[in-house]
């Protein structure tokens, strides 16, 4: 199975689509990682090796948690939602990783995602000037990200339990992700998350910054 923590590279939005989605089911709260390191070994376990993520700047909504746009490693990335699971899994698609100096065009494409408007007055955008003008936008706002990731798999469903920080304010997560519905299903209930709140990282971005 390929690290869920390879390097991110840039791709076009052609080439995005193509890639197939997987289902995720993530939690936020205290006491989570204890809770999944009890637990993790119950199956056939696989470790990777524990990660400490660059710094990455997530663009929230006040109209949207269903657009996720970040920059990451340098690149400005969005997936947007697709769809659910029976269980309430959310399917997130990659719409592309553009670099930067990012052209208007691409950027009023993500940003029709996030349902803001926004009048452009250049032809393209360096990070810091887009990071600016999200900022300044009355509906919008950039979040500093910083994660400690440790990843694992069990039974071939890719998991991890991590440490995260919105704005220096840290919470602990835990989430499995997959093609494989059913097997996240079991995965999920044997690591004793199934009764949390499926949280993605822009819901969980926003209450803790008080956006919500």
């Amino acid at each position: 199975m390929a690290d869920p923590f390879a390097k991110n590279t840039a791709t076009s939005a052609e080439e995005a689509s193509k890639i197939v989605p997987r289902a995720e089911f993530r939690v936020f709260g205290q006491g989570v990682v204890d809770l999944v390191k009890e637990k993790m070994w119950n199956g056939k376990t696989v470790l990777f090796q524990a990660r400490r993520m660059p710094a990455e700047t997530y663009f929230l909504s006040v109209h949207t948690n269903e657009a996720n746009v970040k920059v990451r490693d340098g690149l400005l990335d969005i997936k947007t939602k697709v769809g659910e699971t029976p269980e309430g899994y959310e399917i997130f698609q990659p719409r592309g990783k553009f670099q930067f100096p990012v052209k208007t065009a691409d950027l009023a494409t993500i940003l029709s995602n996030l349902k803001v408007e926004v009048v452009f007055t250049q032809e393209s955008y360096t990070i810091d000037e887009f990071i600016r003008m999200a900022r300044k936008h009355p509906e919008m706002t950039a979040v500093s990200v910083e994660k400690m990731r440790y990843g694992f798999t069990i039974e071939g469903i890719i998991c991890e339990y991590a440490q995260v920080w919105f704005n220096g304010a840290m919470v602990e997560s835990a989430c499995a992700e997959s093609e494989n519905y059913a097997g996240m299903k079991k995965v999920v209930e044997g690591l004793g998350i199934a009764g949390m709140p499926n949280t993605n990282y822009l819901k969980a971005a926003k209450r803790v910054v008080g956006m919500e």
